[in-house]
């Protein structure tokens, strides 16, 4: 069972590589319960954290994204809780080895696990590492994007309980690794019931491509 080493919101900082000219991707760790709620598009799901290009961040299916400290420290161990622009830090979680569709307990709170985090150039420009996005997609350690199935409040120090879990035995890591270097496995992913909607259009408009 693991834990949540800390809850992370962002405040907008200017960032000329986004469409909007700023970014929320500055997480920083609050103190207190942080309410976790289902967001409309282009809002986060984590109570005042901000979304620096809605058109493409946040909504029902990028409500929280969560990232394991463990996976930080092999990036870099002096980087700090948030820094990926990650709301919850874990330890002792798989998440990249966690399945589409499994749902976690924590605190009050219940999430769904319902795709991988893809690089992007707000992210390369905002950690300045050269070919970031290729190195990073390389590694596979993307961390998870998760939807609120239940509402509630969540703190650092609470249990990550593994509620449930589907048995398809298709990971995080799996999803991406079928988007960026096996399209043969693209077809699995369309059996995914809770795989998040931009991702089940990705995967239908690249099959229907070939």
């Amino acid at each position: 069972m693991g834990s949540l080493l800390s809850v992370n919101v962002g405040v907008f900082r200017p960032l000329s590589a986004t469409s909007t000219g700023r970014t929320g991707i500055d997480k920083r760790p609050v103190d207190g319960p942080v309410a976790l709620a289902a967001p409309e598009a282009g809002l986060s799901g984590v109570a005042g954290d901000s979304i620096g290009e809605p058109e493409v961040h946040g909504g029902p299916d990028k409500a929280v994204y969560a990232y394991a400290r463990e996976d930080l420290d092999f990036w870099d161990p002096s980087f700090g809780n948030g820094v990926f622009g990650e709301n919850l830090t874990t330890s002792g979680v798989d998440v990249n080895g966690a399945e589409i569709g499994e749902r976690w307990g924590i605190g009050s709170a219940v999430l769904e696990v319902c795709a991988p985090r893809t690089p992007c150039r707000t992210f390369a420009a905002w950690l300045g590492r050269e070919k970031w996005v290729k190195t990073f997609t390389d590694a596979g350690r993307t961390g998870a994007y998760l939807r609120v199935i239940t509402p509630g409040s969540v703190s650092t120090g609470d249990e990550v309980r593994v509620l449930s879990r589907p048995g398809h035995g298709m990971s995080v890591a799996d999803v991406f690794s079928a988007m960026m270097k096996q399209p043969e496995m693209l077809p699995r992913l369309l059996e995914l019931d809770a795989l998040a909607g931009d991702l089940r259009g990705f995967v239908a408009a690249r099959l229907k491509g070939r």
